[in-house]
């Protein structure tokens, strides 16, 4: 593939919305050089501190590196399926600037306050409360479509799928 011509599906939505339930079915249907790529793979495979305090003090300094390695990825040809909750107004206009080059399709990934509630407490995996105090995200970025996670998930990546292939195409 050409440098530079790497394109990005990223899924925006808060903690227990569904993002991660979307992004594996939507890569079933996806062109299949699409790779997928969250900063939770990152914290999951062991990449931050042991210790929980230092961790949280680079935590900004994680993200900063996890937004600029979006489009390294990209500029090297690599097409993108993202997982993120933006969770700063700084954090979208950071990627808005660093991204604006690149062909991106944002997806705002949305599900109602009691099914977040419920999902969180299901999981068992999660803060209570956390999904809810993500909702601020949808107030930092404009999407190019929206789905709710409540509908059945093969409906949204068709939505998604038929969206994304009818976009019209980044001049980068």
């Amino acid at each position: 593939m050409a440098q530079g011509t790497g394109r990005i599906i990223l899924l925006n939505g808060t903690s227990s919305a569904g993002k991660s339930t979307l992004a594996k079915a939507l890569r079933l249907k996806l062109e299949p050089q699409f790779h997928y790529y969250a900063s939770d793979q990152l914290a999951e495979a062991g990449f931050r501190p042991l210790d929980k305090d230092v961790g949280y003090r680079w935590r900004q300094e994680f993200f900063d590196g996890f937004h600029r390695s979006i489009p390294a990825f990209a500029s090297v040809g690599i097409d993108l399926l993202i997982e993120h909750i933006v969770e700063e107004q700084s954090w979208a206009d950071d990627l808005k600037s660093i991204l604006a080059p690149l062909d991106v399709f944002w997806v705002g990934v949305h599900a109602p306050r009691a099914e977040l509630k419920r999902r969180e407490h299901l999981r068992g995996d999660r803060q209570i409360g956390e999904a809810l105090y993500h909702l601020k995200t949808h107030s930092f970025c404009s999407y190019n479509i929206e789905i709710d996670s409540t509908q059945p998930v093969g409906d949204n990546v068709t939505t998604i799928v038929d969206a994304w292939k009818g976009r019209p195409r980044h001049a980068g």
